[in-house]
């Protein structure tokens, strides 16, 4: 139970935060502290801290306008600091990343009375590698790595140069910390590849720079710090490298995931393999080539020489290998002769998941060498690392070890990958758990024909329950949108959320009733693509000359042919995702509407959630098509063939509950402030006429509503 001292604490914080910030208490915000605050102060622990109870984690949905990130900072951070764990705040996307670190954090920290610090969390990628960049600086004549691999990449010349001393002067007089994000100018991800390292490549204490690492700088705020910003991705990538190497330990966590509706796909993209058979037969022959340079080096060393010694026999049986599966992915994909004029990419999914016994056979065989390729380069990777270390002698001078590691780390990742992915594609699923997806992609890299093997699971909940929810010590997950046509099944289905976890949507702060839903009489059946792309066409060029609209597509070719279709004057008021940034793109739309005029933008999904026009910049939203998702996607294709095979109804039980979630964050951008009105237009007249059409309505917020021409009371 929450007892009396903490939740005064609590509460005497809240109303500081109000008081300093002018704000009005809320009464959706006030339940959600009081929600997470039950939650987290329940947790059981043992003498030693470590949970001992099951119902440690909730779920609430959120909308706009609540306050959820002053909530869960209130509610969670004094809790946290009591058990004596750290708060790892996650988002999905930069921006709110970059508002809860510079605006909400500071404006806690100031107003709250509350005692704590914070810092931000990145990835080793983020950050320059010091060494890489005082190589680079020397003109990096004795890096093998660059030598060998990264001139394919980036050539680099005056402008990596330059780049280089600009950052190594500023890094070394304290005006850089080393993140790339802070650097004031984008850096090129050829150039930026060339000055960082991942964790197999980072030497840690063995490296001569590591006094001044700006990685390990960044770890230090850390260890001090009572809230840890990060990202989803972030959490993750700690998680499939055993927790606690980049954020603390995940027992020693309270997690709260803003934006928590992104987190099952965030987590589908970790588990997923992909080799690119053209690629790995570059790289492999390029180490081919270098194994004279590699032995004159490292060869001094005998363990390294008889490593160094098994690789080409290695080679012999990889390639022809690579070769083979490379005929047999384009025969399988009905394309023995590769793409044809014209064709820029294609894929091929195997039904089921299901790979034919040939294919099986070559990847069956591809683990095992590949495993092997991995032995060798993890065992000469180790070999380098202590070769390092003053106090362990290894036979080979710390000085020829040193330039060769990120090189020898680098391919051990390769090969590993590879590894993963093909031990995928050869070993059966599991009886009676979903099937992975496996596919193939064909397209052209530099010209030349890459084919690409990948896998997947089609979920991650089992991954999730066992590594998140089931180590950490207590999490919060919110969003605007968790619910699946009013209901958390689906979220529970793919997160790995257990039914005892606590489950609540709070009540919005906005009326709804102060905007409009329509489904016109113009509106169209999809399945009539000319007569639905006409209505479109039709009803953009009915819109008020003076009106902010946001028209939402579900695909980029029918959004390319309205605005074809579209008279010249009204194409002028028209700005489409993709013409510009989309920074860009709202920001000449902002000024359109401070200047008097209509604007019109065209976006597609993302601009159906990301997209943030308050007051008179947004004041009508059309959606074009009900969200349902793409059909050629191999995972979400996989998965509804089991749910079939199992007798269920894959269209019911996924596409339908996934739409209404689109639907309700495509409707959402209209009221994004208690003053906001204006009206909805949804042009899909399937919403009318299908079964599901009605669910889909239900779950919108209440709006007053408009069909074809009939006005109805808001529910």
């Amino acid at each position: 139970m929450l007892d009396e001292a903490l939740k005064g604490e609590i509460q005497a914080a809240y109303r500081r935060v109000l008081e300093g910030l002018d704000l009005t208490p809320r009464y959706g915000q006030r339940l959600m502290i009081a929600e997470i605050a039950r939650t987290l102060a329940g947790i059981e622990a043992d003498d030693a801290g470590r949970r001992t109870s099951d119902e440690h984690v909730c779920v609430l949905e959120a909308g706009t306008g609540t306050g959820k990130t002053l909530a869960y900072l209130l509610a969670a951070l004094p809790v946290a600091k009591a058990h004596g764990k750290r708060l790892v705040v996650a988002t999905a996307t930069v921006a709110l990343q970059e508002q809860v670190l510079h605006q909400d954090l500071p404006a806690l920290k100031a107003h709250s009375g509350l005692a704590f610090d914070y810092a931000l969390a990145k990835g080793r990628g983020r950050y320059v590698c010091v060494a890489r960049l005082d190589q680079a600086m020397d003109g990096g004549e004795d890096n093998p790595t660059l030598s060998l691999f990264e001139q394919a990449l980036d050539s680099g010349g005056d402008d990596f140069q330059s780049l280089v001393q600009s950052l190594g002067e500023a890094y070394g007089n304290g005006r850089w910390a080393g993140d790339r994000d802070s650097w004031p100018e984008a850096i090129e991800d050829g150039h930026w590849r060339r000055l960082t390292v991942d964790h197999r490549q980072c030497t840690n204490r063995r490296c001569g720079h590591f006094g001044a690492c700006a990685f390990f700088r960044a770890r230090r705020d850390l260890d001090s710090a009572d809230v840890i910003v990060a990202n989803h991705d972030l959490v993750l990538a700690d998680l499939a490298l055993g927790g606690g190497v980049v954020l603390p330990d995940p027992g020693d966590c309270i997690y709260v995931f803003d934006e928590g509706h992104h987190l099952p796909d965030k987590a589908l993209n970790h588990f997923t393999h992909r080799f690119a058979v053209g690629g790995g037969l570059r790289w492999l022959r390029t180490l081919k080539k270098s194994l004279t340079e590699l032995n004159q080096a490292l060869a001094v060393q005998p363990t390294l020489a008889r490593l160094l010694a098994s690789l080409p026999q290695l080679f012999e049986a990889v390639e022809p290998r690579l070769a083979e599966a490379f005929a047999l992915g384009h025969q399988l994909a009905g394309r023995p002769e590769g793409l044809g004029d014209g064709e820029d990419g294609a894929q091929h999914r195997f039904e089921m998941g299901r790979v034919p016994e040939a294919l099986r056979e070559q990847a069956d065989g591809l683990v095992t060498l590949f495993a092997e390729l991995s032995r060798t380069m993890e065992s000469m990777a180790d070999i380098l690392r202590e070769s390092l270390d003053p106090e362990k002698s290894t036979g080979l001078p710390r000085e020829q070890a040193e330039p060769w590691l990120p090189l020898v780390a680098l391919l051990h990742g390769r090969a590993l990958e590879a590894h993963a992915l093909w031990q995928a594609f050869a070993e059966p699923d599991p009886e009676g758990e979903p099937p992975r997806a496996r596919w193939l992609t064909l397209e052209r890299f530099g010209g030349e024909p890459e084919l690409t093997f990948s896998a997947s699971p089609v979920s991650a909940a089992h991954t999730l329950a066992k590594s998140l929810w089931g180590r950490c010590h207590g999490a919060v997950v919110t969003s605007a949108t968790l619910t699946a046509l009013g209901r958390f099944e689906r979220l529970q289905e793919r997160a790995g959320l257990a039914n005892r976890y606590r489950y609540q949507r709070l009540p919005s702060p906005f009326d709804y009733s102060r905007a409009v839903l329509s489904v016109p009489r113009e509106a169209a059946d999809p399945a009539d693509r000319e007569g639905h792309e006409r209505a479109i066409v039709d009803f953009v060029e009915s819109l008020g000359k003076d009106e902010a609209v946001l028209a939402l597509f579900s695909s980029r070719a029918q959004l390319r042919g309205v605005e074809r279709a579209l008279s010249d004057a009204t194409r002028k008021r028209v700005l489409a995702q993709d013409r510009l940034p989309k920074r860009e793109l709202v920001e000449r739309h902002r000024a359109r509407v401070d200047k008097g005029e209509g604007s019109i933008l065209f976006g597609l999904a993302s601009f159906a959630e990301g997209i943030d026009l308050p007051g008179d910049y947004l004041t009508h939203v059309v959606i074009t098509r009900l969200p349902f998702a793409v059909p050629d996607d191999p995972v979400g294709a996989t998965l509804a063939e089991w749910i079939e095979q199992q007798g269920g109804n894959p269209f019911m039980r996924i596409s339908v509950p996934d739409a209404s979630i689109k639907l309700v964050q495509a409707c959402g951008r209209l009221i994004r402030k208690e003053a906001d009105r204006g009206r909805i237009t949804l042009l899909d007249r399937r919403v009318l006429t299908r079964r599901y059409g009605r669910a889909l309505l239900d779950a919108l917020p209440p709006f007053v509503r408009e069909i074809e021409g009939v006005v109805q009371d808001a529910r």
